[in-house]
């Protein structure tokens, strides 16, 4: 968004940042369902990378008292999304097959631990070694798979042949290319988004033939289509974070004034997870 290459391109100028976490400074006018000092988590369209932030009570929760304000403040959008596109759009059950492609970034390391807490049997998919070992060291995934020089054959194997029942793609490209030959018959590939830059196709004979859905997953607009199921989804995340069914993972944690150190961390890829700005106290 910042580079202006996301769907969504708001006016500028504008301040970034969706997930948040913190106290409650202020209240609006008849506001009674928080109170000054609450400890809240929550998200905004725009504008959290700040030391204040407006923000509407129906996108605010009591922080998770297990979470620190970090952990809270890296679980939102990227496990809503994965709740989104897993329980949602891919009908998830425990024994699936799941591969997790970008497993080392803030929604596939996400989709790593939901899918996990699920029953799912998880294939952590990245580019590097030191990012496989580091989510295998966090969330054990059943299985991991560098995709340097391709992953088909490998996934392959460690489904018996069958292939991924659900396959989760941040990354799109020649990552999305591949997914359709080792996906299942009746498998589900999710569209999570395009990080490598390409925005891929596919012939539609490959569906009919392997018996495969293409599912695009915009968990933000799931909620605005649906506010009732929405709010479930918040709920039900919230839920998983408060009992310690899901633990969010922060890469790094850096003062406002540092963010621009923040964003090459990103654009490097050397985060694990989460990095996190903290608003100067």
């Amino acid at each position: 968004m910042t580079r202006g290459e996301y769907q969504f391109k708001p006016p500028t100028p504008f301040t970034p940042g969706l997930d948040l976490s913190g106290e409650v400074a202020a209240l609006g006018e008849g506001v009674t369902s928080f109170a000054i000092g609450d400890a809240v988590v929550g998200g905004a369209r725009l504008g959290a990378f700040a030391e204040y932030a407006v923000v509407s009570t129906d996108a605010l929760k009591p922080k998770p008292e297990r979470l620190s304000f970090a952990q809270a403040a890296a679980y939102g959008a990227a496990y809503l999304t994965a709740y989104v596109a897993l329980v949602r759009r891919a009908r998830i059950e425990p024994g699936d097959w799941v591969l997790v492609h970008g497993a080392a970034g803030g929604v596939g390391l996400a989709a790593v631990d939901l899918a996990k807490a699920l029953g799912a049997r998880v294939i952590a998919a990245s580019a590097s070694d030191d990012k496989l070992a580091a989510i295998q060291g966090l969330y054990a995934p059943d299985a991991i798979v560098n995709v340097t020089g391709g992953f088909r054959d490998q996934v392959k194997a460690i489904t018996g042949g069958r292939g991924a029942d659900i396959i989760y793609d941040p990354v799109g490209g020649d990552v999305f290319d591949e997914s359709v030959r080792c996906i299942a018959f009746d498998g589900r590939l999710l569209v999570i988004g395009f990080t490598s830059g390409r925005i891929p196709t596919v012939s539609v004979n490959m569906p009919l033939i392997k018996g495969f859905s293409v599912m695009g997953v915009r968990a933000g607009e799931y909620g605005r289509q649906f506010p009732e199921k929405g709010r479930e989804n918040a709920q039900a995340v919230w839920k998983m974070a408060d009992e310690g069914v899901i633990t969010p993972h922060v890469h790094a944690e850096l003062p406002l004034e540092r963010w621009r150190e923040a964003f090459e961390l990103l654009a490097e890829r050397k985060v694990v997870g989460k990095a996190i700005i903290r608003p100067d106290p």
